[in-house]
């Protein structure tokens, strides 16, 4: 299937900025949409970011304005740059990837390990 592989995550002040990337890697396959997840605990899994092959993004409310998704269709990577950080961005992030692979091209839905992010008041 599809593996990916996040980075990039760490321990940052508040109004800091971090940047988070992350590459898929595996054998015949298509992605359409990449993005980011994010998990705080106690919390469920919430969407902060994705992004078409295209180029067509949605944000979280909460993140309009200070992160920006971009992605490499050639390398299978996407970036998640975010600024004006705060502690209530404590989490952690979660790439993911949806498309299809194999010879038949089988859909699949693909997510990394995670990395955390943590944001001191």
């Amino acid at each position: 299937q599809v593996q990916l592989v996040e980075s990039g995550g760490g321990l940052v002040q508040a109004g800091g900025s971090l940047r988070l990337s992350c590459a898929a890697s595996g054998s015949s396959f298509r992605i359409n949409a990449m993005g980011w997840y994010r998990q705080a605990p106690g919390k469920q899994r919430e969407l902060v970011a994705d992004i078409t092959s295209g180029g067509s993004t949605n944000y979280a409310d909460s993140v309009k304005d200070r992160f920006t998704i971009s992605r490499d269709n050639a390398k299978n990577t996407v970036s998640l740059q975010m600024n004006s950080l705060k502690p209530e961005d404590t989490a952690v992030y979660y790439c993911n990837a949806v498309g299809v692979y194999g010879l038949t091209w089988k859909g699949f839905s693909s997510w990394g390990p995670g990395t955390q992010v943590t944001v001191s008041s």
